[in-house]
C-alpha cells in the first residue's frame, strides 16, 4: 500500500505530465499554424509543429518521471 503522500505526488506527477503534453502540442501547432498563414503553406508547418511538439513534450515527460523516480524510488 502507497503512503497518502506518494498518492498526492503520484497525482501530481501525472497532472504535469498531461499539462507538459498539452502546452508544448499546443505551443508548437500554433507556431506553426502562424508559420502556415504568413508564407500560405497550410498544413505544412502545422504538421511540422505537431511532429516537435510530440518530441518536445516526450522528451520532457522522460526527464520529469526519471527526476521522479530517483526522488520517490
Amino acid at each position: 500500500m502507497r503512503e497518502p503522500g506518494q498518492v498526492g505526488a503520484y497525482l501530481a506527477l501525472f497532472s504535469e505530465i498531461g499539462a507538459v503534453f498539452a502546452i508544448t502540442i499546443l505551443a508548437f501547432v500554433l507556431g506553426g499554424a502562424w508559420v502556415d498563414q504568413q508564407l500560405h503553406t497550410l498544413p505544412v508547418f502545422v504538421l511540422v509543429g505537431s511532429i516537435l511538439g510530440l518530441t518536445t513534450g516526450g522528451l520532457v515527460v522522460i526527464r520529469i518521471v526519471n527526476r521522479f523516480l530517483e526522488r520517490y524510488n
